[in-house]
C-alpha cells in the first residue's frame, strides 16, 4: 500500500504583505451567535484590520435576532460608524436549520442587552451593502465569512463581476475530519451547502478555518479567568457569553471548554503566522444520504485534483489568546 504526504505549508506571501501596517479592510458576515460576537468584539479591537461592515444572514438565529445580536456587539463596543445590514431569512434551498441548542433563544443567551439604538440597522438588503462597498473601494476587500454563506452566493450570483474586487474569502466553515451537526458536516456548511459550494467555484481564493483549527482554541477556566482579569464592562459580557456557550457545549458534546470557532478567522486575517494553512482539494457534498454539507478536503492527494482553497491546519493557540486579550482590553 502506498500513501502520500499531506502538503507543506502553504506561501502565502503573495496574499498577505507582512511588511504592511495599513490595516486589511474586511467585511464581516456572520450570524451571531456566541463566537460570531466574539468574532466582532476581535474585529473592531484590533487594529490591523479596517472593520468596513457587519451583515448577517440566517443560522445560529433568524435573520432578525442575527441582525440584532450583530447590533448589539456594535453597540457593546461603540463601533458606532460600522453599518450593520440583514441578509437573506433562508438558505438558498430547503428550511433554516437554527443552532438554538447552543445559543439559546436569542441567539446570544447568557446576558440581558439594553435596545442597541446607538447602531440601527441598515436599510440595505446585506448583498446591496457588501456590493456597494466593493464597488467604492480603492482597493479589495476581504470578506470573513463566519455563518452560511448565503449572502455571498447571492452576491456572486447577483454581482458576477464583482469577485474581481474581493481580495479573498476565508470562512469559518468545514473540517478536515469529523463534523458537529452531522457526523462529517460542520454546521456553517450544512445549513447552506448549495451556498457554499456555489462560492467555492466562483474563482475567489477561499481559506478555510475548519473545526480541525478552532477546537485547538478551547475557551478553558484559564481563559475565561484571564477575560475576566481585562477588568472592563465588555471583558465582563463576554465571559458570561462564553459561560453560556460552555453550558451548552457541555450539555450536547460533553465539551465544558468550548472551542470559540469565528475569531480564528478574524486571527488568519489580521496575522496569517497565526493561523498556519496548506493548500488542497476542497470539494462541498451537496447529495450524501449521511454526509450532505460535509466539506471534501483531500489534505494527501489521493485524488490527484488540482487544490483549490487553502486550509488551516494550525492555530497558534498561546499568542490566538494574547491577541484576543489585548484586543478586549482596547475596546475600554
Amino acid at each position: 500500500m502506498t500513501g502520500r504526504n499531506p502538503p507543506a505549508a502553504a506561501a502565502t506571501t503573495d496574499r498577505h504583505d507582512m511588511e504592511s501596517r495599513m490595516p486589511t479592510p474586511i467585511i464581516l458576515d456572520c450570524d451571531p451567535g456566541h463566537d460570531d460576537a466574539m468574532a466582532i468584539l476581535l474585529a473592531v479591537g484590533d487594529p490591523r484590520v479596517d472593520l468596513r461592515a457587519v451583515t448577517t444572514s440566517a443560522g445560529n438565529q433568524t435573520i432578525a435576532k442575527t441582525a440584532l445580536n450583530a447590533r448589539r456587539m456594535c453597540a457593546l463596543a461603540k463601533a458606532f460608524d460600522v453599518p450593520v445590514a440583514a441578509g437573506y431569512p433562508k438558505p438558498l434551498t430547503g428550511p433554516l436549520l437554527v443552532g438554538d441548542d447552543v445559543h439559546g433563544e436569542t441567539g446570544l443567551d447568557g446576558w440581558d442587552f439594553p435596545e442597541p439604538t446607538e447602531v440601527p440597522l441598515h436599510s440595505a438588503h446585506a448583498v446591496d451593502l457588501i456590493h456597494g462597498l466593493l464597488t467604492d473601494s480603492p482597493e479589495p476587500l476581504t470578506l470573513v465569512v463566519t455563518g452560511p454563506q448565503t449572502n455571498i452566493a447571492g452576491l456572486l450570483a447577483l454581482h458576477p463581476e464583482d469577485r474581481h474586487k474581493i481580495k479573498e474569502i476565508v470562512c469559518m466553515g468545514g473540517a478536515t475530519h469529523r463534523g458537529n451537526t452531522l457526523p462529517y458536516s460542520e454546521y456553517n456548511i450544512l445549513v447552506d451547502p448549495e451556498a457554499a459550494h456555489e462560492v467555492l467555484v466562483s474563482g475567489v481564493p477561499m481559506t478555510y478555518c475548519g473545526l480541525n483549527v478552532t477546537h485547538q482554541a478551547p475557551v478553558t477556566r484559564e481563559v475565561l479567568g484571564r477575560i475576566l482579569d481585562v477588568g472592563t464592562h465588555i471583558s465582563k459580557v463576554s465571559a458570561a457569553l462564553l459561560e453560556f456557550r460552555s453550558s451548552t457545549y457541555d450539555q450536547i458534546w460533553d465539551l465544558p471548554d468550548a472551542p470559540l470557532h469565528d475569531p480564528v478567522a478574524i486571527a488568519r486575517v489580521l496575522d496569517p503566522t497565526l493561523v498556519e494553512c496548506v493548500q488542497a482539494p476542497v470539494s462541498i457534498e451537496l447529495r450524501g444520504e449521511f454526509t450532505r454539507g460535509a466539506t471534501v478536503i483531500d489534505l494527501y492527494g489521493v485524488t490527484g485534483r488540482e487544490p483549490n482553497a487553502l486550509v488551516a491546519t494550525r492555530l497558534d493557540t498561546e499568542r490566538f489568546w494574547d491577541v484576543f486579550m489585548k484586543a478586549l482590553a482596547a475596546l475600554g
